[in-house]
């Protein structure tokens, strides 16, 4: 039996309750759902309340996504709102290669 067995671990990084910040957790979650079909684990870390784990991250804006797992690395900075982009970053959305036209 094959299944998709990669969960994939994301770490999305946040500066207080801001309505960006929210807005990011809420597009993150419904791509999560949408695509990942349970197979994820999202963590959300506010870097006021845990500053030394954006330092060790080297985070620099927020929000920034990292998908840690699978690899490779990727980090998509923003409020997660251009869905294809973060499908992209995600090496959810297969590029179009056979598209005829």
């Amino acid at each position: 039996m094959t299944g998709n067995n990669n969960k994939y671990l994301l770490k999305l990084y946040i500066t207080g309750h801001t309505s960006r910040s929210a807005r990011a957790i809420v597009n993150l979650r419904k791509i999560c759902e949408e695509e990942l079909n349970g197979h994820y684990e999202m963590a959300v870390i506010d870097i006021l309340e845990q500053p030394q784990l954006a330092e060790d991250e080297k985070i620099l804006a927020t929000p920034t996504l990292i998908k840690a797992l699978p690899l490779p690395l990727r980090r998509i900075i923003g409020d997660l709102t251009d869905s294809e982009k973060v499908l992209l970053g995600l090496d959810l959305l297969p590029l179009d290669t056979d598209s005829t036209g």
